[in-house]
């Protein structure tokens, strides 16, 4: 199962996607969680301690790895590398594991003209390739804001794409943006999680807005979780928000 979580900044994908994993291995799968945001915070999210968190190092940031795998040199620019490196070997030589997820940094490019062919981008590509194509795990991806990550043969390899939303017009407007990008790549299956629900009037506004029918569900606004995260604390802690997510994650599996 391989499954993309996306959304606009701040409504929440990475808790859910975060308590996604941790349930799926709850149910005893093996489960991969991929941080491919660029403001990386999945393994907070998860639960993982600092001094496990301070030691991992995002797979864009590994030099001397992407020298190794595209043939290029450390300290020096070069306009020729592989643009097929292999990859099957790193996430199990350079994921981490805590609570019974493995974690796999993806990280971002830095430098400028972020948009050229360039080794650290090959590689990226040709790993999120691999997970999506080929790995037998669960996964879960905690993309940025959009699918950048994903390739038009890769994306037919996602068994679920899901948005997930607050009740209010530029979260909806980032959903719908999304979703046409999505489908135009050929990602068969987008659905949408509400989130920060405060009362019935909240619902109706989502699902006005989008396909009622690709709604998983919703998850009520949390003064707790929000605690959490100013606690630099998992959310995975709080038994309402894990039964919400836990009832999203029963009709996901229905439908895919």
């Amino acid at each position: 199962m391989k499954i993309a979580v996306t959304g606009k900044g701040g409504v929440g994908k990475t808790t859910f996607a975060a308590i996604l994993s941790r349930l799926y291995a709850a149910e005893g799968y093996r489960v991969l969680a991929v941080d491919a945001d660029p403001d990386a915070n999945l393994a907070l999210a998860l639960g993982f301690p600092d001094e496990i968190i301070s030691k991992i190092v995002p797979i864009a940031e590994m030099k001397e790895l992407i020298a190794e795998r595209t043939s290029t040199p450390t300290d020096s620019f070069s306009k020729m590398f592989k643009l097929n490196p292999q990859v099957d070997d790193i996430p199990d030589k350079y994921c981490t594991c805590c609570n019974g997820v493995n974690l796999l940094t993806m990280g971002t490019v830095e430098s400028g003209g972020s948009g050229c062919v360039c080794p650290e981008h090959v590689l990226l590509k040709r790993l999120t390739s691999h997970l999506v194509l080929q790995n037998k795990d669960v996964v879960v991806m905690d993309m940025e804001a959009g699918i950048e990550h994903l390739g038009r043969g890769t994306a037919q390899g996602v068994n679920a794409f899901i948005v997930v939303v607050e009740p209010g017009a530029r979260s909806l407007q980032t959903y719908h943006k999304i979703k046409k990008l999505a489908s135009d790549i050929g990602i068969p299956k987008i659905y949408a999680v509400g989130n920060k629900i405060k009362n019935d009037a909240d619902k109706a506004y989502v699902l006005e807005n989008i396909d009622p029918e690709a709604c998983l569900g919703f998850i009520s606004y949390n003064v707790a979780v929000v605690n959490s995260d100013r606690a630099d604390q998992s959310p995975f802690t709080d038994n309402k928000i894990v039964e919400e997510v836990k009832a999203i994650t029963i009709k996901l599996n229905a439908l895919i």
